[in-house]
């Protein structure tokens, strides 16, 4: 990556979304802000999207849209220009670029780059862009290869590249290649969707293009993809910029087992490995076992519990004795000794769990 390969591009970075399958961690805070790996979600895509050459961004809000400019500012840390543009309703994927895209300062013939607020990808973007200007498309999407293309709606192309249809999820998917989520469009374009509208890229946008015969490209790529969207993933994503297995420029630290925010104290005798996040004054006593998770800050993990794929948010205490695997813990939240909290759990901010011997398997 070359930071002078896309000299001047913007960017429209979507974050509009309430987040619904990451509660109760959404419940305050937005996906995008969530703690990823020592830092914000949208930190790592914005230092990505910096070491491509972007120096601008439009944020396109809504949920909790006051809470964004408070964390990044005006993107001076970054090396970036930000500004941020409100939907006072939802308006969707194309209603949202359409009213950033106000904010923008390309003329109609440069491209836009449009990124999803919840997506990791170690995609080239540089190569996505060059893409879109040699072959003057009116769009050129990101697609990635998935093993199980049922869940998601497929988009097939010809041998040219060309996007030719958009299918909706199917038993039998045509391809295995899907829409990743990132998309660079030609200015011009997107001054076409209709203004104050709601209005979906993947159902409206680029059918509609298609069907009026203009160029939908498709830039297809193996490489590593996540959509943090559930809370399964969104602790692996964490994991795996901890391990290394996606590089970031914004990760605060060297990438290895477990990654250790300012002030947090683990005891020598504790395990603590699988790209774990340890979060800022908190404490993992003697004997105790975090696996692949991620420990929000002030989180106390007592001797000889057991923490396992989940996700604590801030405060969290858990008892001694106690094993949590695969679960989402809110903020505040107090899980006393012996319970077990299995995969799918799922426990409210400020709940006291008391001592007991149970296997929890349902929202608390």
């Amino acid at each position: 990556m070359m930071e002078s390969s896309l000299p001047g591009l913007e960017a429209i970075l979507l974050v509009g979304g309430q987040g619904t399958r990451l509660r109760p961690l959404t419940l305050g805070t937005p996906k995008p802000l969530l703690p990823t790996a020592g830092v914000p979600f949208l930190a790592h895509q914005l230092a990505r999207a910096r070491s491509f050459g972007v120096r601008r961004i439009v944020f396109a809000t809504s949920y909790k849209a006051s809470m964004f400019e408070p964390v990044f500012g005006d993107g001076a840390a970054f090396g970036l220009s930000l500004s941020y543009m409100t939907e006072e309703t939802p308006l969707g994927t194309g209603g949202a670029i359409r009213n950033a895209a106000e904010a923008l300062t390309a003329g109609p013939s440069d491209p836009v780059l449009v990124l999803n607020g919840d997506i990791l990808s170690g995609h080239d973007i540089g190569e996505q862009v060059r893409l879109h200007r040699t072959r003057q498309a009116a769009v050129t999407l990101h697609l990635t290869e998935v093993d199980d293309p049922s869940r998601f709606g497929c988009v097939p192309t010809d041998d040219s590249g060309r996007v030719t249809a958009f299918l909706e999820k199917t038993p039998e998917p045509v391809t295995n290649r899907i829409n990743a989520g990132c998309y660079v469009f030609t200015r011009s374009v997107i001054d076409t969707i209709p203004k104050d509208e709601v209005v979906s890229v993947e159902r409206q946008t680029f059918p509609g293009l298609i069907e009026a015969g203009e160029l939908v490209l498709g830039y297809a790529t193996r490489t590593y993809w996540l959509d943090v969207g559930t809370p399964a993933a969104f602790v692996q994503g964490s994991r795996d910029l901890v391990l290394g297995r996606l590089e970031s420029p914004a990760l605060p630290g060297p990438a290895g087992e477990f990654l250790a925010l300012p002030g947090a104290d683990v005891a020598p005798t504790a395990k603590v490995e699988g790209g774990t996040t340890v979060g800022a004054r908190a404490v993992v006593e003697a004997g105790a076992v975090v696996v692949g998770s991620v420990l929000g800050d002030d989180c106390v993990i007592e001797a000889g519990a057991q923490v396992i794929d989940s996700v604590l948010g801030k405060g969290v205490r858990v008892c001694a004795g106690t094993v949590v695997r695969g679960a989402v813990i809110g903020d505040g939240a107090v899980v006393g000794p012996g319970n077990e909290l299995q995969d799918g759990v799922r426990v409210w901010p400020g709940v006291e769990l008391p001592e007991r011997a149970v296997r929890y398997s349902s929202d608390v």
